[in-house]
């Protein structure tokens, strides 16, 4: 059984949204989130979604770090995100960016299926998708390939590198391995942490 995370008001979210977040946020972009947290209210107890060490900081621990990743998708058109889970961070960045042509990737279905009704309680236009990403995974290339907290085989990460302009890997003191040609380009360092941070990896050519 998963925790209860906090009962917040809609008023209190969008406060401690707006204090972490790296840019102004509209009310739209706030009232879609607030509704993709009060469908993760209802769901946690039952999957386990967001673990009870981060339940009384979720806005700035799971919110906040994946707006921090708003300047790194300058100039994007579309998202692939990896392992989606609770919505952390391709969620998140669907609804701060609704331009963004974003996909959400879960293998496991009850995530997916709370993925699904997020999407339609928040009206996003993401798509969400319940496969395995694997060396055989179809995908169109797309601007950004994203993953948080997610432990990729390397023939995973080789596949994706080989969709992505760029990738945006949420990570501890220890960097993911990538395929020869890609290279660190931008580090973003995540509030309250010596070691969380946001790597933005390009191709060498770029």
């Amino acid at each position: 059984m998963g925790s209860s995370l906090p009962d917040l008001t809609y008023e209190e979210f969008s406060r401690r949204l707006r204090a972490c977040a790296v840019e102004a946020l509209t009310e739209r972009v706030c009232g879609a989130l607030w509704a993709h947290y009060r469908t993760l209210r209802a769901w946690n107890p039952r999957l386990s979604l967001v673990g009870p060490g981060t339940a009384g900081s979720v806005v700035e621990r799971h919110y906040g770090e994946a707006l921090a990743a708003l300047p790194l998708l300058d100039g994007a058109d579309s998202l692939l995100d990896v392992g989606s889970g609770a919505g952390f961070p391709g969620f998140v960045l669907a609804a701060a960016r609704p331009e963004l042509a974003v996909t959400l990737v879960e293998a496991r279905q009850k995530k997916w299926a709370f993925l699904l009704a997020a999407a339609r309680r928040a009206q996003l236009s993401c798509r969400c998708l319940n496969v395995r990403v694997g060396a055989a995974f179809e995908s169109e290339p797309v601007a950004a390939v994203s993953w948080r907290a997610v432990d990729l085989p390397e023939a995973t990460r080789v596949r994706l590198a080989s969709l992505a302009g760029r990738l945006l890997i949420w990570c501890g003191a220890k960097e993911p391995s990538l395929p020869a040609g890609w290279c660190k380009h931008r580090t973003v360092d995540l509030a309250g942490s010596e070691q969380r941070r946001i790597v933005e990896w390009l191709p060498v050519d770029r």
